[in-house]
């Protein structure tokens, strides 16, 4: 019951919200009003998700550190390079979204070429988070896996339809509050009730304590680093926190708050799947492991207010990863296709590609391998040749439309050949040198010839 009223709080909240959308900017950017607690918050949120919590505790369960880099280290990291590196200059550019600095930098075929790279990558990532929000629904309910992921991805979309950015930076006000409620509480309890966590450490094996998987080359290792810190730099769903800031300012100094936060509570599910073989052992499902272990030692009252920091962690990611899909696909795309003049039409065709990418994400819910392998998946996904013309752009004069072209295609090419072909041992890695490689290369081939009008 507590779970249905929570998420029928949600509804509330988002047709409350509805009716202050009148445009576009409403919409996706909640009118570039975000103060800095607000942008902090909910880029916390929008990262803190289904692979934080159900996805890193499950990967160190089973292998110990070196099955999650990602989380929160990688990330955490990524956050801090996106204050330095972006925020302040995306903000300046008042985009909606990453694809219309490309238009101004590349041309418009660049813009477009670009939303065919990133979109699938944010499709794989809301996948991962229905997954983990159906486990929880499972667990804690008499549904089976696949019923709960159907009734969760329904719940998201009539949600997101509705309320926009402006409704995911309220809730995640609350929700970022019953988060670090739920964990610190879990990570407490366990504390005070296993009285043996110094021996656990002292007894167990130094692999689990290693960030070094078993036989893992050099390459391998910088590979599973890079895929977080640079594959997630330029996801739409970040960049809209920054460029819906009131200032500058605010979106860097947001980005550094977030990293903050981000990491002191992401260390916790991470530190509950490293000692979970010696307090909770043969889990089945790793992936139910840190549900499991809240069911087993919080009390009845305790262990709602858990569900629900799981819940809010995964709605605040899901809902902002369905909105940048809009965004890509209905502003840089729809819009200007199909030439949408009014405000009404424009959140119309926002609305209805949220519907469409939501029942997408539904499909891969069901039949991906698991939470953390479609997030890193998601990161990885083609972004090299994105994040490669977004840093070169910003911080060097070189390269036009065919540069940026011939990187986001060998970005692509090298990154799929190198994962499922022929199984590069740093597949990311080579996607980033070879697109940077290629960007360069080409851009000094355009130098000789002049640019069109």
């Amino acid at each position: 019951m507590f779970l249905l009223a929570y998420l029928g709080v949600q509804v509330l909240i988002g047709l409350w919200i509805a009716r202050r959308i009148h445009s576009e900017n409403d919409y996706f950017l909640a009118g570039r009003s975000l103060s800095l607690p607000m942008v902090a918050l909910s880029l916390f949120a929008t990262w803190f998700g289904a692979e934080t919590c159900i996805g890193s505790s499950a990967a160190v369960y089973q292998t110990g550190l070196s099955g999650s880099r990602a989380e929160p280290f990688g990330y955490t990291l990524c956050l801090l390079l996106m204050g330095l590196l972006l925020a302040a200059r995306l903000r300046r550019g008042r985009y909606v979204t990453l694809a219309d600095y490309y238009r101004e930098r590349y041309g418009s075929f660049i813009e477009r070429f670009a939303i065919i790279i990133l979109v699938p990558s944010s499709l794989i990532w809301a996948a991962a988070q229905l997954r983990a929000f159906g486990q929880i629904v499972a667990v804690t309910t008499a549904l089976d896996v696949t019923l709960a992921i159907t009734l969760s991805a329904a719940f998201v979309l009539m949600y997101t339809y509705l309320a926009g950015l402006l409704g995911d930076v309220y809730t995640d006000l609350i929700q970022g509050g019953i988060i670090a409620v739920g964990l610190v509480t879990l990570f407490v309890i366990v504390l005070k009730d296993f009285s043996g966590i110094q021996q656990i450490f002292v007894n167990m094996d130094s692999a689990r304590l290693s960030f070094i998987a078993p036989q893992e080359g050099l390459l391998q290792r910088m590979d599973r680093w890079m895929v977080p810190v640079l594959g997630s730099l330029v996801a739409q769903e970040a960049i809209s926190r920054l460029l819906a800031a009131k200032t500058e300012s605010v979106a860097r100094r947001a980005s550094f708050v977030a990293c903050m936060v981000y990491f002191a509570l992401g260390a916790v599910p991470v530190f509950l799947g490293l000692i979970g073989p010696s307090i909770l052992p043969d889990v089945e499902d790793p992936e139910q492991y840190l549900i499991k272990l809240a069911g087993r030692i919080l009390p009845p009252v305790l262990f709602i207010v858990f569900a629900g920091a799981l819940i809010s962690a995964i709605l605040a990611t899901i809902d902002s990863i369905l909105l940048a899909i809009s965004a890509l696909c209905s502003h840089n795309f729809i819009v200007p296709v199909f030439r949408l003049k009014t405000d009404k039409s424009r959140v119309l065709s926002a609305r209805l590609v949220v519907i469409i990418a939501g029942l997408t994400a539904y499909v891969i819910a069901l039949y991906g391998k698991g939470v953390y392998n479609l997030v890193v998946t998601a990161s990885a996904f083609g972004t090299a040749g994105v994040l490669v013309i977004t840093l070169l752009g910003f911080y060097t004069k070189i390269g036009r439309q065919a540069a940026a072209g011939a990187a986001l295609v060998v970005g692509f090419a090298l990154t799929v050949l190198g994962e499922y072909v022929f199984h590069f041992q740093a597949p990311f890695l080579t996607a980033v040198l070879g697109s940077a490689a290629v960007f360069i290369a080409t851009a000094f081939m355009e130098e000789k010839v002049p640019a069109s009008d």
